[in-house]
C-alpha cells in the first residue's frame, strides 16, 4: 500500500488533499482500491450539488461489489474528474492521481488521519 503525506484519510478509506485556495480534492486510498479490484464504474455528484461529510456522495462498482463513497467534507461540487465516466479503472492504476470530486464552500470535516495514523488502521483493518 502506498500512501500519499500531503493527504488526510478518512476511516473509510477516502483521502482529502488541500489545493490551498480554499478548495479540496477527494479520491480513494490505494488500500481501498485494493480491496475493491478492478473498478468498473462509478458514479459521482455533479458541480452545484452540495456534499454532507460522512454521507455518500457516490458509488464505485467493482467485479467484487458496488461500494458507496463517504464525503470526508460538506460543501460544493466544483468539478468532478470527467475521464473517470470511460476509464474508471485509472484509480486502480494511480488511486492519488485519479481524484473524483473537487469541493469548495466547505463547512464541515469528517474524522481524518495524518498517513502515519491511517497506515496504522489499515494495518488492523
Amino acid at each position: 500500500m502506498t500512501l500519499q503525506n500531503d493527504r488526510k484519510y478518512t476511516s473509510s478509506h477516502e483521502w482529502l488533499l488541500d489545493l490551498g485556495n480554499g478548495s479540496y480534492r477527494v479520491g480513494l486510498s490505494d488500500f481501498a482500491q485494493n480491496a475493491l479490484g478492478d473498478i468498473v464504474f462509478i458514479d459521482l455528484p455533479q458541480p452545484g450539488d452540495k456534499i454532507t461529510a460522512e454521507a455518500s456522495l457516490g458509488d464505485v462498482e467493482s467485479v467484487k461489489a458496488v461500494s458507496e463513497v463517504l464525503s470526508p467534507v460538506s460543501g460544493t461540487v466544483t468539478a468532478t474528474n470527467e475521464a473517470l465516466s470511460s476509464a474508471p479503472e485509472s484509480i486502480n492504476a494511480d488511486p492519488y492521481g485519479a481524484w473524483l470530486v473537487e469541493v469548495n464552500d466547505v463547512t464541515g470535516f469528517a474524522e481524518l488521519m495524518e498517513a502515519s495514523a491511517y497506515e496504522a488502521f489499515c494495518a488492523n483493518a
